[in-house]
């Protein structure tokens, strides 16, 4: 998530964005947005290092250096190690004034997925469920359909638009029988990659993420030796506490550039994550409902903790009304 401005004589001559992975960066649109490009003198903010390889895309660092700016500020470093320090190595070394740290923190929370990612090798997990307000995510019988309302769905599915991939267990896919497309209108809208967890031969053919017209394939995540002919590719991985080792899934994951990963259900396999230590973040939608029953499905299952000194801590709470539904996000406090 990168955006640069070019800025001559207090006046912004240009201007972009990086909007897709392998097309032009910001520093490129920017300078393209300029009459000419002709930029020599002015100041260059961009959100992230300039690159120094070659990717998908050349060195935006070369480009600078042959449009001669006077000044390149920099929100952060690039924690990308091909990259890290030595865009800024580079411009100083071309005789451009450069200055790194501002507006640093605000950058970082725009490009979490991103830094994570980098620093991890894995993708950066949110959590997100749909419950009434006494924490139910389905009733006794297992009817789900639908906890919130359509102001509430319809976020959903723009997260599943910015996300690399969805992941659900098999009992949630045999009882639900989700698409885990994105249905929402416009030329952008893409289909997440549908990640299926499978420990105890659960799942069939039938089921409707098997057989969708989607440019994203359907993987399933398995540890034992067991294929799926149904499924595009079959992930094993070993087995861990009551099932998939979920922290081996997300290095697999992370391998196969998996930045980000939304993770949609159940409950056991939300309950799993948590015990891994894998979740980054959580988005909880709640519905002005109450369900009640002992035997009602909640959003995290599992054992659970102990004591309350052993919960796990959330931070930097943010509430979003949602026509009559909730929307709480926070970040996992990680040790």
């Amino acid at each position: 998530m990168v955006g640069c401005v070019i800025v001559h004589d207090g006046e912004v001559v240009g201007e972009g964005c990086h909007e897709r992975v392998g097309g032009p960066h910001a520093e490129v649109r920017a300078i393209d947005g300029v009459p000419g490009g002709d930029i020599e003198g002015a100041t260059v903010y961009v959100t992230l290092e300039p690159c120094t390889h070659y990717g998908r895309t050349p060195p935006c660092v070369d480009l600078l250096l042959q449009h001669k700016p006077a000044r390149v500020v920099i929100a952060m470093e690039d924690p990308n190690p091909k990259v890290s320090g030595r865009g800024v190595a580079a411009l100083r070394e071309g005789g451009i004034h450069v200055v790194v740290g501002v507006l640093a923190e605000e950058a970082a929370a725009l490009n979490e997925v991103y830094l994570h990612h980098m620093r991890t090798g894995r993708p950066f997990v949110t959590a997100k469920c749909a419950m009434s307000l006494d924490g139910k995510i389905a009733t006794h019988t297992g009817h789900s359909r639908w906890v919130t309302g359509e102001v509430a769905r319809r976020r959903v599915h723009e997260m599943r638009n910015e996300v690399d991939a969805i992941l659900v267990g098999s009992r949630t896919l045999m009882l639900d029988d989700p698409s885990l497309t994105t249905r929402l209108d416009g030329p952008d809208v893409r289909d997440p990659v549908r990640v299926i967890l499978d420990a105890d031969e659960y799942l069939d053919a039938n089921r409707k993420v098997f057989n969708l017209d989607s440019a994203a394939p359907t993987w399933v995540a398995v540890c034992d030796d067991r294929e799926y002919g149904f499924a595009e590719q079959t992930i094993h991985v070993p087995r861990g506490p009551g099932g998939v080792d979920m922290a081996g899934l997300m290095d697999e994951l992370g391998k196969r550039e998996i930045a980000s990963l939304l993770i949609e259900g159940g409950g056991t396999t939300i309950a799993s994550a948590f015990e891994a230590g894998i979740v980054d973040k959580v988005s909880f939608f709640i519905a002005p409902k109450i369900v009640g029953g002992h035997e009602a499905v909640t959003p995290v299952e599992g054992r659970g903790v102990a004591t309350m000194d052993e919960a796990i801590q959330l931070e930097n709470m943010q509430v979003t009304p949602l026509g009559e539904d909730l929307l709480i996000e926070a970040k996992v406090r990680h040790p």
